[in-house]
């Protein structure tokens, strides 16, 4: 962590999507789990990249921190205060000071605005009124993110996909936030587009010192983004590290088949070994007891079914590596060879 006090503390934040049926009285009959008691925390200017597969509730998590979303239980500490369950008055300081990058630049931008007004629009509804006036910042602003600032009265639809995420940095940036949570921000891009703005996010952080929490599915990306990295699956946090301890030490077995399944080019013919996760990952309507992974894990037993393992130090880990697992991996640990695929192009 870069300071002893984080800018942003989550304890057992947790969201249920209601479900409702039955007739004529609508009634609850179940909920959907999608984020179950996460503990993490951001320092100032740190990046925490936040990873999993589909629909393990990333996205999930970013609204709650926003406060987009209302958390079902837990707690969200921002700079030391509580913001869980803030009104929206009590909030107003703190949304200048937090703001999100949303996964699709095509969706996230109102194409009945000019980016001007698109930009402009957060400090009109803040009242804040830089020296110099709202366009010479906003056009000041589009030059930071590397547009032209004559495009203030361009609209949306003339831009490219890089071109709108851009935008969409740069009103991120319109009230000089502490924090910014980018959902996927580089998901919906070109690949040759997405290490632009990657690159672009890193420079915003690098000089104006923002912390991020950002999230995607990508690994590669977030390796090279983010110094502490943060496993999710199935509405927990199965694994939390320093960035190069999680990609060289992965302790638990589901970080350990996530990183075997990322494509490496090599000089030579021998192909790597890829762990093969058996199964469909259960439905978060009712998620396995004890250990969530226990259903796709090959070193489950009884106890995994009875005991909910919890994310605390393992031995042998160094500090702040956090691993939610019964049975950590190690180095030297095997994998059955029914659990392996060889073949570069088997699915992982």
């Amino acid at each position: 962590m870069s300071t002893t006090t984080p800018l942003l503390d989550v304890s057992g934040l947790t969201k249920h999507f209601p479900i409702k049926g039955g007739f004529p009285i609508r009634r609850t009959v179940g909920a959907v789990q999608a984020v179950d008691g996460l503990d993490f925390q951001v320092g100032e200017g740190e990046s925490l990249g936040l990873v999993g597969e589909s629909g393990c509730g990333k996205s999930t998590t970013g609204r709650l921190v926003t406060r987009l979303l209302e958390p079902t239980a837990g707690r969200i500490s921002y700079r030391g205060q509580d913001i869980t369950h803030a009104s929206r008055t009590q909030l107003a300081p703190v949304r200048s000071e937090i703001q999100m990058i949303f996964q699709d630049p095509y969706a996230s931008l109102n194409p009945r605005q000019t980016v001007g007004k698109i930009i402009s629009g957060p400090m009109e509804i803040n009242g804040i009124n830089p020296t110099g006036g709202r366009e010479a910042r906003v056009r000041e602003l589009l030059e930071i993110v590397g547009l032209n600032p004559e495009h203030y009265n361009r609209f949306p639809h003339e831009f490219s996909g890089g071109q709108r995420q851009r935008i969409g940095v740069a009103r991120a940036l319109a009230l000089e936030p502490k924090l910014i949570v980018a959902d996927e921000p580089v998901s919906a891009l070109d690949v040759s587009i997405q290490a632009q703005v990657v690159n672009l996010l890193q420079k915003v952080q690098r000089e104006l010192g923002i912390a991020f929490l950002f999230i995607a599915h990508d690994l590669a990306i977030v390796r090279h983004f983010s110094q502490r990295v943060a496993v999710m699956y199935l509405g927990k946090i199965v694994e939390i590290a320093d960035r190069d301890e999680l990609y060289g030490n992965p302790r638990h077995p589901y970080t350990r088949a996530l990183l075997s399944a990322v494509p490496e080019a090599t000089v030579d013919d021998v192909p790597r070994e890829r762990i093969r996760l058996v199964g469909d990952v259960p439905s978060p309507i009712n998620p396995p007891t004890g250990c969530r992974f226990r259903t796709r894990c090959w070193k489950a037993t009884e106890k995994c079914a009875t005991e909910a393992p919890p994310l605390v130090q393992a031995e042998g880990n160094k500090p702040g590596h956090l691993t939610a697992c019964h049975y950590p991996e190690t180095h030297e640990a095997t994998v059955p060879a029914g659990r392996l695929a060889k073949d570069p192009g088997a699915a992982a």
